[in-house]
């Protein structure tokens, strides 16, 4: 019974090969339904290569009838004919190729050769006139590859006109023929590349700005992170050294200080969440708190003062940040023994200012009077809200951080710099 189990295998291996091929099937359904229903269309996505003077090549036929005229020889003077057609024929694939590169459309050189065949056509049109007179409608559609911008229909007006007095030099019955054909094709040729040019610069602006979107994104994602984590980590750092000088010799106070290294980490945790997913916003009232905690485990003596007018939330956002990052720094660096920290508002303005006494170098400075990465982003913040950010040593020792911001709420909103939470 041997060749009933090879039977046997070979179908069930038929069978698992068809059902792996409609998962894929279905997998495919799937993702197109997905792409179908966020209004994504690959095929609109890739439209294709861009378009070429090969496009217009087929236009040459209407040039057909003097090539025939010629190879029956009922032109006169045919080789002057030939010559004159091979030359048109030339010009015109010139032209048209040259048109659908900007830079070499506006070129001294394409000019001149669309002013050649102008030339051209005119003569081949009175020396011959009949089928030769089609090459205006030829010329025109060169015109309208080649020309761009608010000149465009005073020059297919003007080629119209000029086409008809010339045919109606050789055939009056044809010439508002000729003149209108002109017209349309140049005006009808600018108007569908042009149309195809900006559709094309449109996608590629909406790529860059999908691209810059991206970047700005995530900027926000890694000066958040850096924030958050940066300060959350020197105060565990500064509260478990705490906890371990205190273990020795007072075990309830270092069992307070891990208790408040559980709370900042978990505190750390629910941050960095609300940062993935851009609904964080800052609380001025709250990095106050954190910072009095922060800098009491360093045994630095903390002091807050606030006066003036309630802050809009913006402000305090972004405040609040500017202490976060400052206060760090002072735990990391300073070896302070007094920390101060100071807001005061106004009509117009809000101030912030963070000094301490210490001894220590602060911040490294990569660029004039601005500390590490933390400051410099925050720099950039407040400078897009209409802000300023200034760090450096005072003048009587230690080191001040001082941020200063408009008032106005709606100019901070404009500025986007501070994502407001959304229910769900």
């Amino acid at each position: 019974m041997t060749w009933w189990r090879t039977v046997k295998c070979r179908v069930a291996a038929v069978r698992a090969a068809r059902a792996r091929w409609r998962a894929d099937m279905e997998e495919f359904r799937t993702a197109r339904r997905a792409v179908l229903k966020e209004g994504r269309d690959p095929a609109a996505e890739h439209p294709g290569p861009p378009p070429t003077g090969f496009a217009l090549l087929p236009w040459l036929l209407l040039g057909m009838g003097s090539f025939s005229n010629l190879l029956q020889g009922k032109t006169p003077n045919a080789w002057v004919g030939a010559v004159g057609l091979f030359a048109f024929n030339s010009l015109y694939v010139y032209v048209t190729f040259r048109s659908f590169d900007r830079g070499r459309r506006e070129t001294p050189s394409t000019r001149l050769a669309l002013l050649l065949m102008g030339v051209l056509t005119t003569g081949l049109a009175l020396g011959y006139g009949g089928s030769w007179l089609m090459f205006f409608p030829l010329l025109g559609l060169a015109a309208g590859a080649a020309l761009r911008g608010r000149w465009l229909a005073r020059t297919g007006m003007l080629l119209a006109v000029y086409a008809g007095g010339v045919s109606a030099l050789r055939d009056a019955a044809n010439a508002v023929n000729i003149a209108y054909g002109t017209f349309l094709s140049t005006m009808v040729t600018a108007a569908i590349l042009g149309l195809s040019e900006a559709v094309r610069e449109l996608r590629a602006a909406r790529e860059e700005l999908a691209r810059r979107a991206v970047a700005e994104e995530r900027l926000r994602f890694s000066r958040d992170l850096h924030d958050l984590l940066g300060h959350t980590l020197s105060v565990i750092v500064v509260k478990s050294e705490a906890a371990r000088r205190l273990a020795q010799r007072d075990l309830d106070a270092a069992l307070a200080q891990i208790g408040d290294i559980e709370s900042v980490g978990r505190q750390a945790l629910t941050e960095i969440r609300e940062a993935v997913t851009g609904y964080r916003e800052g609380s001025l009232a709250t990095e106050l708190a954190r910072a009095r905690s922060a800098l009491s485990a360093a045994g630095t003596r903390t002091e807050v003062r606030q006066s003036g007018t309630p802050l809009a939330p913006q402000t305090e956002a972004l405040f609040g940040w500017v202490v976060r990052e400052a206060v760090t720094n002072v735990v990391r660096h300073s070896d302070a023994t007094h920390c101060g920290i100071t807001v005061t508002s106004s009509t117009e303005r809000a101030r912030l200012t963070v000094t301490d006494n210490g001894t220590g170098k602060a911040v490294t400075r990569p660029r004039e009077g601005i500390g590490g990465t933390g400051l410099a982003g925050l720099t950039e913040r407040l400078a897009a809200a209409g802000g300023s950010l200034t760090a450096g040593p005072s003048p009587r020792g230690g080191f001040t951080v001082t941020a200063e911001l408009p008032v106005e709420p709606a100019h901070l909103a404009a500025a986007g710099l501070v994502t407001a939470p959304r229910a769900g």
